[in-house]
């Protein structure tokens, strides 16, 4: 569906009826209703097909232009005549909503339509690992189509996970899962949601007369609930709320990329609540990034080092999703980690946004310092940099320079040490600012090696 909005000022009541008289000084449309999912999956970097049935209307090819321009494949797009397609207009006054309006049609789709979707659905599932049903109760849904999908798709063993609607649940018999939210489950099974045991009780009514692998109820605040053979119940991991509009949507497509990517379901779970977080923390803004969902993930402490330690693909990928941001990258070789280390890295990364450390492989540290050298190998290294607080990824690179890898990364801003006045610096014809870090004076790996051959000298 379309969510069309008018925004504009009021400063006087129209002499016609006691109404506010609105202003408009602009106005945008946006994809809403299950294209919200579809924003939250192309944010995460899926493949996406959508198939559904809109109307043979100019709000038709208006939501086929947005999701043609957004990269989505729209060739399982139904166009029924004489169908409306679902358009929510809203008009706001200094950011409050006056009124909202809607154009659609919500009786079931034709028969043609139905067979028209399921011909597509035969067309694409061995091309696919998991379908959303995005439930808005605006007819394409019908219950005889939801029984006709999920039977030839599990059948395939292609995950299908509902976000469902209205009271009677029995058209998503078979799903993968199901993610109702509190007061949802309660309306399905009939059932005060007041405590845990309550919820525990509605969670695996829905599981066990469903024939779903796993329900969930999504408990706003207090997280989300699993059931399987188990109750467990994962606490929600927002530090501020600003919006939660669209965190639904968030939910059920980081729970689909979790479990797509090789996420057990407990894994997906936690994931998806990082990806919740990340929506609610911002404004108008209902889409979270990979790189965002793994940066918030950080910030709470719910990842080890080693997933800051990224390859030369994985961070082609982040510095694309980050491009907004600024970009901080140096290097070295960081051999025995010292203090000097950490002041210089803490500089670094008050330049931007984002650090982003290479750091040399042990063939590359041979090279340059020695066979000798280094003292700890690269993955030693290059886990002890990622644990630091100031560092945001790691990527170990085998070659004499990293100007290959700076030229994936393209930085904004590049540091070097202080010894490098006066001389060129590598990726300084890609980066768009060189910074210099004067080093801790009495503070380098070298002298910590002499130290310690001293000391055993003695």
């Amino acid at each position: 569906m379309l969510d069309h909005y008018l925004w504009g000022k009021c400063e006087r009541i129209s002499p016609e009826a006691p109404v506010q008289v609105v202003a408009v000084e602009k106005e945008n449309t946006v994809l809403g209703g299950a294209g919200n999912v579809i924003n939250n999956l192309h944010a995460l970097g899926c493949d996406i097909s959508v198939a559904s049935v809109i109307g043979d209307d100019k709000a038709g090819s208006e939501l086929l232009t947005y999701l043609t321009q957004a990269g989505i494949n729209t060739q399982f797009l139904v166009r029924e005549e004489g169908r409306k397609t679902s358009k929510k207009s809203r008009i706001l006054a200094s950011n409050q909503q006056i009124v909202r309006f809607d154009t659609e049609s919500t009786a079931d789709i034709s028969q043609t339509s139905e067979a028209a979707l399921l011909k597509s659905f035969d067309t694409i599932k061995h091309h696919i690992d998991a379908v959303i049903l995005s439930d808005y109760g605006k007819g394409v849904l019908t219950p005889t189509l939801t029984q006709a999908l999920i039977k030839r798709l599990r059948a395939a063993h292609i995950l299908v996970l509902v976000d469902p609607k209205g009271k009677d649940y029995r058209k998503y018999f078979g799903a993968t899962l199901i993610t109702p939210n509190k007061k949802e489950a309660s309306e399905a099974t009939g059932m005060l949601l007041h405590t845990p045991a309550e919820i525990e009780k509605a969670g695996f009514e829905l599981k066990n007369t469903l024939g779903l692998e796993y329900a969930l109820i999504t408990l706003s605040e207090d997280g989300i609930a699993i059931f399987d053979q188990t109750m467990r119940m994962h606490p929600t991991v927002a530090q501020e709320v600003f919006d939660v509009t669209g965190a639904g949507d968030t939910v059920i497509a980081s729970l689909a990329f979790g479990l797509c990517t090789g996420k057990n379901i407990d894994e997906a779970v936690i994931f998806a609540n990082a990806a919740a977080a990340v929506v609610v923390g911002k404004i108008g803004s209902a889409t979270a990034t990979h790189a965002e969902i793994e940066a918030y993930q950080t910030s709470i402490g719910h990842h080890s080092s080693h997933k800051h330690i990224k390859t030369f693909e994985e961070i082609t990928r982040i510095a694309t999703q980050f491009k907004e941001k600024k970009i901080v990258f140096t290097n070295g070789c960081f051999d025995i980690l010292h203090a000097g280390h950490v002041t210089y890295l803490e500089k670094a990364k008050s330049f931007g946004d984002l650090l982003i450390v290479g750091v040399n492989s042990d063939a590359s540290v041979r090279k340059l310092k020695g066979e000798s050298r280094p003292i700890n190998n690269e993955q030693d290294r290059a886990y002890l940099i990622a644990a630091l607080h100031a560092v945001d990824y790691v990527v170990i690179f085998d070659q004499e320079t990293p100007w290959e890898l700076i030229n994936l990364i393209k930085p904004h801003t590049l540091v070097k040490g202080g010894d490098y006045e006066g001389k060129t610096v590598v990726g300084s014809d890609i980066a768009h600012e060189v910074k210099l870090v004067t080093f801790v004076e009495g503070k380098s790996t070298t002298q910590t090696i002499t130290k310690i051959k001293e000391q055993h000298l003695c």
